[in-house]
């Protein structure tokens, strides 16, 4: 499965990026082909990575052993279905990073029976920081899910989800998430131009500490609350920063926000 050719119907940012993480660690490009109706796309990812690209989608999932399917939720059903005949030929393993697109809806429109994996990724994917959620059908063997994780691994991390309803909560978590931060990231540097930065002094400092922060929490040992704890001195203005969130129910507020997300995925989904 290591020389597997894989199919990418779609070559947008997700595609690129994924291709790119796929080539730095060492895929072979003779076995990456992408088709995509932007002719401009495609040449960059063939000129950027040395991989192959197809005239049409059927051309390319005829070569495939693996599909990925990276194109927008709203064209997924005309996209699969023009496609059904060369996947059955072909039989290939899909793998959709689409949201809200479930695993039955490209079960039917693809003709049946072929091994599916349902993929819930981030932006982040795009520099190599990606966080992804996992989800296969009985149909797709053991050597088939770690050929997935090769893939979703190039740009991140990834991991298998038991059911195919937590990929809302993946979506509502993860798939949402650097929103949160990119706002929390948004409102600091506001208030500390308020507080007399400058808009450039107020933003390095701002982005810095998320970097550091979220670097801590991934290198070290300790858990978020305890990294929290060691920086919150009693009585220092850590502390009183802290307390300022905890009464106006910060915690309530993150719960409530992503089991929002979580709802709309629930709801996207009824209508593809």
């Amino acid at each position: 499965m290591t020389t597997a050719t894989l199919a990418f119907i779609g070559a947008g940012n997700m595609a690129g990026s994924i291709i790119g993480g796929l080539i730095s660690n060492g895929y072979d490009p003779d076995h990456i082909i992408a088709s995509d109706p932007g002719q401009e796309a495609l040449q960059s990812l063939k000129e950027r990575f040395g991989i192959k690209i197809a005239a049409d989608n059927n051309a390319a999932v005829l070569e495939a052993d693996v599909v990925i399917l990276a194109v927008k939720p709203q064209v997924m059903k005309t996209v699969v279905t023009e496609l059904t005949s060369a996947l059955q030929t072909a039989k290939p393993m899909l793998v959709s990073v689409a949201a809200g697109i479930t695993i039955s809806s490209l079960n039917d429109w693809s003709g049946g029976e072929l091994p599916i994996i349902r993929c819930m990724p981030n932006t982040p994917a795009l520099v190599g920081c990606g966080a992804s959620g996992l989800y296969a059908n009985p149909q797709v063997s053991e050597a088939q899910k770690t050929l997935a994780e090769t893939v979703m691994n190039a740009v991140g991390i990834s991991r298998w989800l038991d059911s195919e309803s937590a990929i809302d909560a993946v979506t509502a978590l993860s798939g949402s998430g650097p929103a949160y931060f990119f706002l929390l990231m948004e409102s600091m540097i506001n208030t500390g131009k308020q507080l007399g930065l400058s808009p450039e002094t107020a933003t390095a400092l701002t982005l810095q500490t998320a970097l550091g922060a979220a670097r801590m929490a991934t290198e070290g040992d300790a858990e978020a609350a305890e990294l929290r704890r060691r920086v919150t001195s009693p009585g220092g203005t850590t502390e009183q920063a802290i307390n300022t969130f905890e009464q106006g129910e910060f915690r309530a507020l993150v719960q409530s926000a992503l089991e929002a997300a979580e709802q709309r995925s629930r709801e996207l989904a009824k209508q593809d």
